[in-house]
């Protein structure tokens, strides 16, 4: 078990994302399949949502084996030993299990002993969420690397029969490692909100304590998710135009600065309003949603690791991650990779 590291006295660290890295299921669902299963097609998944195809994860899969997979390529790319990992935050909608927390999973499948561990639930927020706590521990010096992950296993909790909901969704995982790295900033301003006054436009009924799932209210598939798609590319708009100024206003940058946005990955007609109305062209914007479709919490991460991977941004540059998702939950991010 690791001991705070507390310094007292000592100024607050800057905190740098030093790795990332990603997994994806082998299996690949098209829409063309989507078509034998539901009443719809690939025009009509495609022109509403840009989705051509996502990852399902195996029966014998769970979230925590992609978390872990992601965790370690995120490791080698940051050229870290599991034994410095001090804390993993696990980033999930879809746990293991309700406890022990995914992480505590992750921790034993990558051999982090010295690490603790815990998982954070903000939906398709959560890796942004979990992103600002890490840093709050490297900046008091109370840890000194943190593997943060997003992972979902969300094929287990979509409802097939419903058309609305089950193109949106797939399965994957992606991390980061941070690290306090001199001579350069890493994570120069986070903004984070949440409306619980609209949990009922995203959310799954069943599976908890409120509303525990028996065999007649499964069968009504209550514990798989419920969307107000309407209502929820409206705020998804709004929250994530909002959140996107903030953050650039708190760093000082105009959006013409950035060399590379990072949106959640749900839906190419939101990630299109975002860039007419901050003025900033497609071109600079990391989309991988037509091969992945809606993750929850791994979607920035994965499109972080790709972005990282494929060089969309150098030493320097200034990146945005914004994000939105069920609560209501939405982040923003600002960073000098």
């Amino acid at each position: 078990m690791t001991q705070p590291r507390t310094r007292p006295n000592q100024p607050k660290r800057t905190v740098s994302i030093i790795g990332t890295g990603s997994y994806l299921p082998e299996r690949i669902l098209t829409n063309q399949e989507l078509e034998k299963l539901v009443e719809t097609s690939d025009e009509w998944i495609t022109s509403r949502t840009g989705i051509k195809e996502r990852r399902i994860a195996g029966e014998d899969e769970h979230t925590s084996d992609l978390a872990a997979k992601a965790a370690l390529s995120a490791m080698e790319n940051a050229g870290i030993t599991a034994e410095e990992v001090d804390l993993i935050i696990v980033a999930t909608v879809t746990p293991d299990m309700f406890f022990p927390s995914t992480a505590c999973f992750v921790q034993t499948k990558i051999g982090a002993k010295n690490a603790a561990c815990f998982d954070v639930s903000a939906a398709c927020s959560g890796f942004l969420y979990a992103i600002e706590i890490a840093q709050q521990f490297i900046t008091s010096h109370t840890y000194d690397t943190i593997l943060v992950i997003g992972a979902e296993k969300l094929s287990s909790i979509v409802d097939w029969t419903d058309r609305n909901t089950c193109v949106l969704f797939g399965d994957g995982a992606g991390a980061a490692v941070l690290r306090h790295r001199g001579g350069g900033h890493g994570v120069i301003s986070t903004f984070m909100a949440s409306d619980g006054g609209l949990s009922d436009i995203l959310y799954i009924p069943g599976g908890g304590s409120r509303f525990p799932i028996n065999k007649a209210n499964a069968a009504e598939h209550q514990n798989c998710i419920k969307m107000n798609g309407k209502e929820t590319y409206k705020h998804a708009v709004i929250s994530m135009l909002d959140a996107a100024q903030k953050v650039l206003a708190e760093a000082n940058l105009d959006p013409s600065a950035l060399a590379c946005i990072i949106p959640h990955q749900a839906n190419l007609r939101i990630i299109e309003a975002i860039s007419d109305r901050i003025k900033v062209p497609m071109e600079r914007f990391m989309i991988n949603l037509d091969r992945y479709g809606n993750t929850s919490a791994a979607a920035v991460a994965i499109a972080l690791d790709e972005a990282n991977r494929t060089g969309r941004m150098k030493v320097g540059d200034y990146v945005l991650l914004v994000v939105f998702g069920g609560g209501l939950t939405w982040a923003s991010s600002v960073i000098q990779w």
